[in-house]
């Protein structure tokens, strides 16, 4: 008798993998919190509450970071006002988050759907978060922009400065032990993994942290380090010390990073080929 392999899991749970539009987003998320919410009624409540009570994905997104942030200090009541001033007075978000939604849909195998990162993913919440509170750094309320990071970092452990720059279409794959320091820039498109720092060197003041070009991916473990640019299409292997300017299209590794060839495609942030092995053009 021939035994077949039973199926996994993963390959019997329904997978809401195709991508939709940006204006079919929200749609998408709250069909599959129906789903799951019959599929697994003691999740009922909390998808309803996080998600099918909501008329906007803001809105569903607004009340679970503020239910996530809450404190002694400050209530959730408080902080949801706070994070939908945000959402309602920078037009900028709304149009980042549908961004960063669609990396994930698009970069992580993992992600099931739509609903799966604004449920689930941290590294999607704190960058989410970190918006709010660079919204509040920007219009100097630097005190409440401080607090925001705090409790992102206590609750998400993920500490990134309010002051930091980050652009749109981001990915910062389980994302535990992350920091980015206060001028730091990440342009769009850019993917990265846990325990990566994009931090200075030293006591020094003023313009002292990296500058991520466009479609860069970071791997595990990196620290890159100084007021130096990583050009756009660069990889950062996992583990490595970046100290230096890093061309544009060129893999780096090791302790210091040097260049070791080139990537395979123009954007590795879109593909998280995490090798190392490519064959440098003109060899």
């Amino acid at each position: 008798m021939i035994r077949t392999a039973s199926p996994s899991p993963a390959d019997t749970a329904p997978h809401y993998r195709t991508a939709v539009a940006n204006d079919q987003i929200w749609e998408r998320i709250r069909e599959e919190a129906a789903t799951d919410a019959v599929e697994e009624p003691a999740l009922a409540g909390f998808l309803n509450t996080v998600v099918l009570g909501h008329e906007t994905l803001c809105d569903s997104l607004s009340y679970l970071l503020a239910s996530k942030l809450e404190s002694p200090v400050m209530t959730a009541l408080t902080l949801r006002d706070l994070i939908q001033h945000a959402f309602t007075e920078d037009e900028s978000i709304p149009g980042a988050v549908l961004a960063d939604l669609q990396a994930i849909m698009q970069r992580d195998p993992a992600c099931r759907g739509y609903s799966t990162p604004l449920l689930h993913f941290k590294g999607f919440h704190a960058i989410q978060a970190h918006r709010v509170a660079h919204f509040y750094w920007e219009r100097e309320r630097f005190a409440l922009a401080l607090f925001l990071q705090s409790r992102i970092s206590e609750v998400l452990a993920v500490d990134i400065h309010p002051g930091a720059r980050l652009g749109k279409g981001l990915m910062f794959d389980h994302a535990t032990s992350v920091v980015i320091g206060e001028t730091a820039v990440v342009e769009d498109d850019f993917s990265m993994l846990h325990e990566v720092t994009l931090g200075g060197t030293g006591k020094e003041g003023g313009d002292r942290h990296p500058k991520i070009g466009r479609g860069v991916m970071i791997g595990a473990g990196a620290k890159v380090l100084g007021n130096i640019r990583v050009g756009e299409g660069a990889k950062v292997g996992s583990g490595s010390v970046v100290l230096h300017d890093v061309p544009p299209h060129t893999t780096v590794a090791g302790v210091p990073a040097k260049p070791v060839s080139y990537p395979r495609s123009a954007l590795p942030a879109l593909d998280m080929d995490q090798s190392l092995d490519e064959e440098p053009s003109g060899e």
